[in-house]
């Protein structure tokens, strides 16, 4: 029986991150790199995760700070704080590592961390995802996967309201 890693082993900050990932890199290294908020967690989020997990061989999420995601999202959101976020998502199997950003975009940390392949949902069109650029010029791969319908945040807030 596989021994599962501790949730908070996987938490890390974008500059120790960098140093954990000089460990993992090699000829056959494909780091995979997604961004989000990720504060109501669905089907729709772990299927993605799950999904971007198996373009690589190693999986890294970041999440806009609270404060990024009161600026993108309003005054009434995260719902859940920057740290109960990171660990839920360090409780994924799918998931080697998360770390946060500040600002309102994941470029600085993109360009830190230099993943080989940039994914994002499919509502994003591959030539306008933030750091797609920066990737694909060192030699990497930005990609979009689709999402799984009936399954999204937007959808479960709404019905959340209603009653």
């Amino acid at each position: 029986m596989p021994i599962l890693r501790d949730p908070s082993d996987k938490i890390k900050t974008p500059h120790t991150l960098k140093r954990v990932l000089l460990k993992h890199r090699g000829p056959r290294s494909r780091v995979v790199f997604t961004n989000g908020v990720f504060d109501v967690l669905h089907r729709g989020h772990v299927t993605y995760l799950h999904n971007a997990r198996k373009l690589g061989s190693l999986l890294i999420v970041a999440l806009n700070s609270d404060a990024s995601v009161k600026r993108l999202k309003g005054p009434s959101r995260p719902y859940h704080t920057l740290q109960d976020r990171l660990y839920t998502l360090a409780c994924l199997e799918a998931v080697d590592y998360v770390t946060s950003f500040e600002e309102d975009t994941p470029l600085e940390t993109i360009k830190l961390l230099k993943p080989k392949i940039l994914v994002k949902g499919g509502d994003y069109d591959v030539g306008t995802i933030v750091g797609g650029s920066e990737v694909v010029a060192a030699g990497g791969v930005v990609k979009t996967l689709p999402f799984v319908d009936g399954h999204s945040t937007t959808q479960i807030l709404n019905a959340a309201l209603k009653k």
